[in-house]
């Protein structure tokens, strides 16, 4: 065979070899440009997509939640929000409202809303919560400008949600929501009331508490400081505080007041583990609170 008929038929495989390289697997990943977002893997499906964590904060009281739109595949709206485990309005609304005050008692650079809406603008122009570099192990970042507030918890709900799949809003109207009874008890002087804070339809805070005829600390304070001595005067299973926080909990979870069984008249439940006291002032109070506020 001729020299050159050899080199003919070894370009020719060559080129086939390199139309077969182009052609690549299934599925195999498109280079991107440099400097560009990788988006997400997987087309998200439309919907809303909800996170919330686990509980509140020790030391603040807050706990965060992220509800995500997702509109053609792409996620349209991003709103970080957080409520506060004694209930009231959510911390984009005290944020607004001065109550919040960074900027004003800690020389922040924005008010927190601000701050919040500067990481959910840099999600929507990713389109990929895990796009983003910490600076430090508390989750600030360099890559937003205008965010000085650690920003991990957003993101790492993101993820979440978007991991979760759509869910939808909850049953409730957002706002605060709050009840309590009319009167003292005669018996023991307490009156009893609850506060109730909902975000893109879910209750994300139940605040059970009550305040004495005669005044004083109310009596989550009592009973923390061993004040209201239900343990060791009268051999109660758990504090107040703890069995309240615990019948608080199962709300969250079933997200209806309503939702509860009685052993006896006076409100007792064999429902909510770790609660021995009579729960019903709380469920009525919540059940009265919501009155109207179904979506």
């Amino acid at each position: 065979m001729g020299s050159k008929r050899i080199r003919l038929i070894v370009a020719a495989i060559a080129i086939v070899l390199v139309f077969a390289g182009c052609g690549g697997k299934e599925g195999a990943a498109t280079p991107v440009a440099s400097g560009a977002a990788m988006a997400p893997s997987a087309v998200l499906s439309d919907g809303v997509y909800f996170a919330q964590e686990a509980g509140f904060n020790e030391r603040t009281g807050w706990k965060y939640m992220v509800t995500l739109e997702v509109s053609d595949g792409k996620i349209v709206s991003a709103e970080w929000n957080g409520a506060n485990r004694d209930g009231g309005t959510d911390k984009i609304e005290r944020s607004k409202s001065g109550e919040y005050g960074m900027v004003a008692n800690g020389g922040a650079m924005a008010p927190w809303f601000e701050q919040a809406e500067a990481a959910q603008a840099y999600l929507l122009q990713t389109q990929d919560p895990t796009e983003i570099t910490y600076s430090d192990d508390q989750g600030h970042t360099d890559a937003i400008s205008g965010a000085s507030i650690h920003v991990k918890e957003f993101f790492d709900l993101a993820e979440t949600a978007l991991s979760d799949g759509p869910v939808g809003y909850g049953m409730w109207k957002d706002g605060q929501y709050h009840a309590e009874e009319a009167a003292f008890a005669e018996g023991n002087g307490w009156k009893y009331m609850t506060d109730i804070t909902v975000i893109s339809g879910r209750i994300v805070a139940a605040n059970w508490n009550g305040v004495h005829v005669d005044g004083g600390t109310d009596k989550k304070t009592r009973s923390m400081d061993g004040e209201y001595g239900m343990v060791a005067n009268g051999g109660a299973q758990a504090p107040w505080f703890d069995q309240a926080m615990k019948a608080e909990a199962y709300l969250l979870e079933t997200q209806d007041p309503t939702s509860i069984t009685y052993t006896d008249e006076t409100g007792h439940t064999d429902a909510i583990s770790g609660a021995s006291i009579h729960v019903r002032e709380f469920f009525s109070l919540a059940e009265e609170a919501l009155a109207g506020a179904k979506r």
